[in-house]
């Protein structure tokens, strides 16, 4: 694995342990959806884990992250301030990209904490917009403080004439001001979720992308199947794509 050395250049905290650092650093070109490891050298170890880039290819690097309480590598991240380094890998890696999602008139981005990242990254750049007319994003998270970049979204829906709409779902408080109550899982039963959104998922029209904790992907996934929704596999075209965390 080949290193670069990357130079923090701002830090934002949207909720205690939730961070987003953008970061100065020489790497390849990458699409959005991709990711790189990040590491930092602690106690002569080096010790890095995979994040998915949230920013456009154009932009410095940034990365969404939560913190692990006694993890090896998040704890330290977290006490990071603009101006101290860390290492971040030359040669991003990862398939979770528009590259191989077929073209639909409706793209769901369904995400949990910081599965959201790497459709930031989408968002942010030219190719979603130009292929897909509608596209519905579902942020899952337990507390209100935790739907991160809410402004930035709105922006987005508005530059392209509400072709976006936003979801927040929130798991551990009560539902207010546009906030949907439960997990995805509960939206998607309800009906909640489609009927926010203004359109139903339909094999016909719907691809899904689905990116955050397994046990979400696994739930989500078994109730779109039961729709007629299926696994997308280049060899076996489908509706479903995703990307686990951890």
């Amino acid at each position: 694995m080949t290193w670069s050395e990357g130079r923090i250049l701002e830090r934002r905290d949207w909720a205690p342990g939730l961070f987003t650092l953008r970061v100065q650093a020489e790497i390849a070109p990458f699409e959005p959806g991709q990711f790189v490891n990040i590491g930092l050298r602690l106690e002569g170890e080096l010790v890095f884990r995979a994040y998915s880039l949230a920013s456009p290819p154009s932009q410095p690097l940034e990365f969404y992250v939560t913190e692990v309480q006694g993890g090896a590598l998040t704890p330290r991240l977290c006490q990071l301030t603009p101006g101290e380094s860390l290492l971040v890998e030359q040669h991003p890696q990862g398939f979770f990209t528009l590259r191989y999602i077929p073209d639909a008139p409706e793209l769901w981005l369904l995400a949990t904490g910081t599965g959201l990242g790497p459709f930031m990254s989408m968002l942010r750049s030219e190719e979603i917009w130009r292929r897909f007319g509608r596209l519905v994003l579902a942020h899952g998270v337990r507390e209100a403080a935790q739907l991160s970049y809410r402004d930035e979204l709105a922006e987005l829906s508005a530059q392209h004439d509400g072709r976006l709409v936003w979801v927040p779902v929130v798991s551990r408080e009560s539902a207010a001001g546009g906030v949907l109550h439960g997990r995805l899982t509960t939206t998607l039963t309800d009906g909640s979720l489609e009927q926010r959104a203004g359109v139903t998922l339909d094999p016909a029209r719907s691809h899904v992308m689905l990116c955050g904790n397994p046990a979400m992907i696994h739930d989500v996934t078994a109730l779109l199947e039961e729709r007629g929704l299926r696994k997308h596999r280049q060899r076996k075209p489908g509706h479903i794509s995703i990307e686990k965390y951890w």
